[in-house]
């Protein structure tokens, strides 16, 4: 079985967010970025394919030399060659079909995708690839298990989880579920040291036009001032809630 994992670029969630050029921009001035944590539950459910019956995988990924990192952990933890699409991710539709592009004629039966990154939240790009390449889709995966073609997994619904049946070639958009936080990879020396090897393919980008673009950026605003008010003053209480948070 060929799969490939799609990788997204994130700033880590500890780091402080923000903007430039009038709040047009995102600053990655001292952003430190990681693998987008949906992208790495997939990542390690297709390690886990790879050990139970040798599938190979690719990891691909759109943007600057900046992202080779998040690649090389991904060579290190097991994936066996990675691909980056040379060119600044614009908007979902654009990321889509830039991968689309390039792994067309490439046929691979499963394609990972975390179901959205954790900075824009689009949640577009697996989907969107899911109709370019013609493969089954299911989103928001929280299980799965692959029996030669045949697919079982489970997705996760409003008021519930879903089980599927599928057939192979299909694109999944994967999350915490499909494995545990506990059961992630951590990249060995001997993993780290292979990852130098293993072949990182740089491809020219086919210029596909965004859809969309960022008007500005905003902070949230900023949390108000906390009133406590003791137990015992309730009429104090009702007071607060009536003229100030006018709420009764």
């Amino acid at each position: 079985m060929k799969i490939l994992v799609c990788i997204s670029n994130v700033p880590d969630t500890t780091s402080k967010i923000n903007f430039k050029d009038n709040n047009t921009q995102f600053d990655t001035t001292a952003v430190q970025f990681v693998i987008n944590p949906n992208d790495e539950f997939g990542l390690t459910r297709a390690m886990w394919f790879k050990e139970k019956s040798g599938a190979s995988i690719d990891v691909i990924s759109v943007g600057d030399a900046s992202v080779e990192a998040s690649l090389r952990k991904a060579l290190a933890i097991g994936a066996d060659a990675a691909i980056r699409i040379d060119t600044i991710p614009k908007d979902g539709f654009s990321v889509a079909t830039e991968i689309a592009a390039v792994i067309k004629d490439k046929n691979y039966d499963l394609i990972i995708a975390g179901r959205e990154s954790i900075d824009y939240n689009g949640g577009m790009v697996p989907g969107i690839l899911a109709h370019l390449l013609g493969y089954e889709f299911i989103n928001k995966c929280t299980a799965l298990e692959v029996e030669g073609s045949t697919v079982k997994a489970e997705r996760e619904i409003e008021g519930g989880k879903e089980v599927l049946s599928s057939s192979l070639p299909l694109v999944i958009g994967g999350q915490k579920g499909l494995v545990e936080e506990k059961d992630l990879k951590i990249p060995n020396m001997r993993g780290i040291m292979t990852a130098r090897s293993k072949p990182l393919e740089v491809i020219t980008p086919q210029g596909t036009a965004e859809l969309s673009t960022d008007v500005t950026f905003d902070k949230p605003e900023t949390k108000s001032d906390i009133t406590m008010i003791p137990a015992d003053q309730l009429d104090l209480l009702i007071n607060h809630l009536h003229n100030d948070a006018k709420v009764i």
